[in-house]
């Protein structure tokens, strides 16, 4: 039950979007027991940030939600595979891009909770 919410100043092309899915939802997997068969991804482009008081840099803010939890070695690898993914898809360098994790001990889903 993981979702990863990505936030972009600029604008995510249909073919960049199939490719981002494509792309978490491979990456997905390095969380022990999670796939891409539970994992929703949500977008949000061309939206006004700033990163350091500068706002003519592109930059991306992912946030990562995780029913249960994970190790520090599988968020380390997560991060470095998702700030690769938005800097090959999107140009976003990997400075300009932050990752936050929430783990979640209640998740529901189809009318009850796991």
């Amino acid at each position: 039950m993981p979702c990863i919410k990505t936030t972009v100043s600029k604008e995510i092309s249909e073919n960049t979007r199939n490719n981002l899915i494509r792309k978490f939802g491979e990456a997905i997997a390095l969380f022990p027991g999670k796939s891409e068969t539970w994992l929703m991804l949500t977008f949000n482009d061309n939206v006004p940030m700033s990163m350091s008081g500068d706002a003519g840099e592109d930059c991306a803010f992912l946030e990562v939600s995780l029913f249960g939890s994970a190790s520090d070695q599988a968020y380390d690898r997560m991060t470095a595979a998702l700030t690769e993914i938005i800097s090959e898809e999107l140009g976003i360098a990997p400075g300009k891009t932050y990752v936050k994790y929430e783990e979640a001990g209640h998740w529901g889903w189809n009318g009850r909770n796991f």
